[in-house]
């Protein structure tokens, strides 16, 4: 039995914090430049322009790529040979306080959904654990902005409803959404599963890489169709125009009950920020 020190959490999830919302992953950056050689309306490349500047600024600077440094999702992979000596969910909680303090980022945590009293350290994390084979602990911090979180939306699709009933779900989320989540988006698809298993499958398929598609044929060939029918929409960079609406579609599914087909839909901006390090 491999002994991890809570310490050694907090100061994981501290440095996460701040590397996460200052510097977008290669995969992103990569995809955004990508479009941009792509798009042929002025004002969405011109946009992307801007965006691939600002990103660029904030790796120089060390500083927060977007102002909403979002609500701190951390997802635990735990090994089930390793012993935390502390409390976990306080030691990530701490390197969240500690994080969002030293790398002067936004707070945006409210205490309570009806009194919006803010927690002054954005504070809680929302914990995420997976209990897997091994003597080491995967951290993952992903801060989420609430622009594109306020755009997800999940359903309780019927059987029958079947595939095309998933793919008009998707799109006529993203369609709706339109400019408010900040596009090009990042939209993470989660099918099956129960309710809240589906919400669960939708962000962390945005912890995968946009240039790694879904392992099965099927799922791969999916995120393709939808991403061409999302940028067939027209939204464009920020809403102005364009076939640069999303960056990719990330589909992670689930088995299901018989009667449901659940289907959720996160959506994420272009600083789809996530970092992760194996302690």
């Amino acid at each position: 039995m491999r002994e991890i020190s809570a310490a050694k959490i907090t100061e994981t999830v501290k440095n996460l914090c701040i590397e996460a919302n200052c510097h977008l992953t290669d995969d992103i950056k990569n995809r955004i430049k990508d479009f941009h050689e792509d798009e042929n309306w002025g004002q969405a490349k011109e946009i992307l322009e801007r965006i691939i500047e600002n990103y660029e600024i904030s790796d120089e600077k060390n500083q927060p790529v977007c102002q909403d440094t979002g609500v701190a999702c951390v997802f635990l992979k735990i090994g089930q040979d390793v012993h935390v000596n502390g409390d976990i969910t306080e030691a990530v909680n701490e390197g969240v306080r500690q994080g969002y303090d030293e790398g002067y980022l936004r707070k945006s945590v409210v205490r309570d959904p009806l009194d919006r009293v803010n927690t002054g350290d954005n504070t809680p994390a929302m914990l995420y654990f997976e209990i897997v084979p091994g003597d080491k602990i995967e951290v993952t911090v992903a801060p989420k902005g609430f622009g594109s979180e306020n755009m997800s939306k999940i359903a309780m699709l019927r059987p029958s409803d079947g595939l095309q009933g998933v793919k008009d779900f998707v799109v006529k989320t993203v369609e709706e959404a339109g400019p408010n989540p900040c596009p090009p988006v990042v939209v993470g698809v989660g099918i099956g599963g129960t309710f809240d298993k589906a919400a669960y499958l939708a962000k962390k398929a945005l912890l995968r890489p946009v240039d790694i598609p879904n392992n099965e044929e099927f799922y791969a060939n999916l995120e393709k169709e939808l991403l061409d029918e999302i940028n067939n929409l027209g939204i464009g960079p920020q809403g102005f125009g364009g076939k640069t609406t999303a960056l990719a579609v990330n589909i992670e599914k689930f088995p299901t009950h018989i009667a449901g087909l659940p289907v959720a839909v996160n959506i994420n901006c272009h600083v789809t920020r996530h970092r992760t390090e194996v302690i």
